[in-house]
């Protein structure tokens, strides 16, 4: 019900404004109407059909809800692009230097820079644009297809109808074309009846392979028509597509019963596994849908998903779904670096160990194992004469000296070091200094050896120090200090005394002198009285 502003009811006014209000919603009384002489739904709820109290509505409307503060301003037209409003003949004080018109600057203009501009020339000056300012809505705004001609469009047709147009007409000129040749081979020779024969067979079964392509086309496009069907008991218009399945083909569900065969899911109709895995494959038209998952593209875009994970784990910065092109351009680098690296190892290997499928053919001697070379051999089976026993190489240089040596590293071993044995050094890449250096070395240790013994004869054996005792106030007690007995008992009384005032030195009076000095008694005392913490007999009684 839509009622103005709220006002007092009395309680029968009350139940009276309820009975009409069921009586409109069974339809016995007429419906509300509002201002502009329209019925109001009476099903409409009261929060709704309510109008607020600051509107001040005298009579029951629906206008609160619908849209009453449309601005009169907003428009739906648009640019008129390449419009111009006046054509002046000679420059004028403010507009553009280049072209002369009023509409924009210098730096704002469109046209080719002139040599010399308009300002100077008052020559070719250009019309005045047409400026537009609308004031668009919420919609005008995000209209995408505001200011768009339609008649625009005809354009597309046009050229769409003259392509079509231009390929029925080459079309008919190779028709007649060919019409020709036949005439023209139809009137040759007798000689040459039996090559136009075969050509006209060729023709034909060339027209033959057209006419089936035509018809395959109608088929298509046959499938893909759309029959509409209007009124069904549903109501409406519903499009039905024609089934492009035919119907007498088995499902794939249907082609074994048994329970535990191949499973079928039939959310996404897929049955991986093959149906009938013991029948004649040749017979067979459908193996499972993993038949087709492992051959063919699908087989290379599962490889391209593992490189793609592979090489993403390696830190390459490639995803399958975010960049599909990126990764497949990477995958065809990825395969032809890996091919080149192929073919160049399989190069190097044939080039250092040769090729015994491409050689000609083998020496007699390798074949046979024979020679005519003539070999001396001892009882005990060692070649004497004739062939030098082969000693094998590593892969490592062998027999090259460098700094003058005349023998490799590692040729001379003392005291668990390596070293030369030319010159008897251990330091590996230094000079070689030959018979010299080893009687440099040699009268090197000698010398050493004979200062070490020289040094052990002379030393003494080191004699005790005497632990020297220490004052209580931190310095050396002199050895011929003697302390007062008198003075010593009179230092411990004095201890015992401080101990006991444990006076606080704030409440000194400003008059008092106080002596620094101590003396070797007092010293001692303190020493004596002094609480040691880590004494053992600290916590015994003492009496």
């Amino acid at each position: 019900m839509a009622t103005a502003s709220v006002a007092f009811k009395s309680r029968e006014d009350h139940r009276k404004q309820i009975e009409l209000e069921e009586a409109r919603k069974a339809g016995l009384a007429p419906a509300e109407v509002d201002e502009d002489g329209k019925e109001i739904n009476p099903h409409i709820p009261q929060y709704m059909s309510s109008a607020p109290w600051y509107l001040n509505a005298e009579r029951p409307s629906l206008k609160h809800q619908r849209k009453w503060k449309s601005d009169p301003n907003y428009t739906k037209s648009w640019y008129d692009r390449g419009a111009k409003i006046y054509q002046a003949d000679k420059y004028r004080k403010g507009a553009c230097e280049n072209c002369g018109a009023m509409t924009h600057d210098s730096k704002a203009c469109m046209e080719r820079p002139r040599k010399v501009g308009a300002k100077w020339t008052s020559k070719h000056i250009a019309p005045d644009e047409k400026i537009e300012t609308f004031e668009l809505d919420y919609d005008g705004k995000r209209d995408r297809w505001n200011g768009y001609d339609a008649s625009t469009y005809s354009r597309v047709i046009e050229r769409y109808e003259a392509r079509d147009e231009a390929r029925r007409k080459f079309l008919k000129d190779q028709q007649l074309k060919k019409l020709e040749e036949k005439n023209n081979n139809q009137n040759g020779e007798d000689g040459e009846a039996g090559e136009a024969g075969i050509s006209d067979e060729e023709d034909d079964e060339d027209d033959l392979r057209v006419d089936e392509a035509k018809v395959d086309e109608s088929k298509q496009m046959d499938f893909a028509k759309v029959e509409k069907r209007v009124r069904t008991t549903g109501g409406g218009s519903t499009g039905t597509v024609r089934n492009l399945r035919i119907r007498e083909d088995t499902a794939k569900y249907l082609l074994n019963l048994d329970v535990n065969s191949a499973h079928y899911d039939p959310k996404t109709r897929s049955m991986r596994e093959d149906p009938l895995p013991d029948a004649d494959p040749n017979e067979k038209f459908y193996g499972g849908d993993n038949q087709y998952r492992n051959s063919g593209e699908a087989l290379e875009f599962k490889q391209l998903n593992i490189h793609s994970w592979e090489a993403f784990d390696k830190g390459q910065d490639m995803h399958m779904q975010a960049a599909p092109s990126q990764a497949e351009l990477l995958y065809k680098n990825y395969k032809v670096i890996k091919e080149k690296l192929k073919s160049q190892t399989k190069d190097d290997i044939l080039e250092k160990y040769g090729n015994a499928a491409t050689e000609g053919e083998l020496p007699r001697e390798l074949l046979l194992g024979q020679s005519e070379r003539e070999v001396e051999y001892d009882r005990a089976g060692r070649i004497i004469k004739g062939q030098e026993k082969a000693l094998p190489r590593s892969k490592y240089e062998e027999d090259v000296y460098i700094n003058n040596h005349t023998s490799v590293w590692g040729s001379w071993w003392k005291d668990h070091q390596w070293g030369y044995k030319c010159c008897k050094q251990i330091i590996r890449n230094s000079y070689c200094t030959g018979a010299a250096g080893i009687e440099a070395a040699e009268a090197a240790t000698d010398l050493m050896k004979a200062n070490i013994a020289r040094k052990e004869a002379t030393e003494e054996t080191p004699t005790l120090l005497e632990e020297k005792r220490v004052a209580t106030w931190g310095t050396e007690i002199p050895d011929d200090l003697v302390l007062d007995e008198k003075l010593l008992a009179e230092a411990l009384k004095k201890e015992d005394q401080r101990k006991r005032e444990e006076k606080d030195e704030r409440k000194r009076k400003y008059n008092v002198t106080w002596n620094d000095e101590v003396t070797p008694e007092q010293m001692e005392a303190y020493r004596m009285k002094r609480f040691q913490r880590d004494d053992p007999m600290n916590n015994f009684p003492q009496h």
